[in-house]
């Protein structure tokens, strides 16, 4: 309950900032250290964190399978996002059309307003087309079954990706872990940190290496690899 409560805190904090309501807020930097604190307010002695990219690639495997056996929906929906990086709101928004038989999606950012194209890349393109074979095209990609034409909703995938967080362990998983995976993996394939920085539309490399996990594994590695013993003393 405490986490949703700061999910939708930081969703309208965005909005106000997107829509120009909130002038101070608009520097990069200020934004991502309120969206960090945010997700560290103290609860009964426990920190709550924001979620985490998958970087084991044999767990991000082990989750796809876990979902496709349960639900093929499902399975889609997390192969689309650590495929294309788009944010939960831009893909649930899309529907059969805007991807069957194409090589490129366009979309209309919903946080940032401005127009976006991306490749299907050629391992998720069969999922997709398997996914969408008789369906029409007038349906949302990720439907609700329990409404004649309406996607799931935020807190349904939410549900979704913590539910299979939890078949495996993975406490801090949320709907950006999926862009957050789409991006950590991205950066240990090819180093480029520059190209996921526009993809992510940040203002700086700091914020994307911060986003993606990066600056936390580099933190972690420098603090295991203290040590005081390496000198012999004389």
């Amino acid at each position: 309950m405490f986490t949703n409560v700061v999910f939708y805190v930081v969703f309208f904090i965005d909005k106000m900032c997107y829509t120009g309501l909130v002038k101070v807020y608009q520097t990069c930097q200020f934004r991502a250290s309120l969206k960090a604190a945010l997700f560290s307010i103290r609860k009964g002695g426990v920190y709550v964190n924001t979620v985490e990219p998958i970087r084991d690639m044999d767990l991000v495997l082990d989750v796809a399978d876990y979902l496709r056996a349960k639900n093929e929906r499902d399975y889609c929906l997390f192969m689309f996002g650590i495929y294309t990086g788009l944010r939960i709101s831009d893909i649930l928004k899309l529907r059969i059309r805007d991807v069957r038989e194409k090589d490129y999606v366009y979309i209309r950012e919903n946080k940032t307003g401005k127009e976006k194209r991306f490749p299907i890349n050629s391992e998720l393109k069969p999922i997709v087309e398997d996914f969408t074979r008789g369906k029409r095209d007038y349906e949302y990609l990720f439907k609700s079954p329990n409404y004649p034409n309406k996607a799931i909703s935020r807190q349904q995938a939410y549900n979704i990706l913590t539910d299979a967080g939890k078949a495996f362990g993975i406490s801090a998983i949320g709907t950006h872990t999926l862009r957050k995976t789409f991006g950590y993996h991205m950066y240990q394939q090819t180093h480029d940190a520059i190209t996921l920085m526009e993809i992510f539309n940040h203002a700086d490399i700091s914020i994307t290496l911060r986003y993606i996990g990066i600056n936390q594994d580099n933190k972690d590695k420098a603090i295991k690899g203290l040590s005081y013993h390496k000198r012999s003393r004389r």
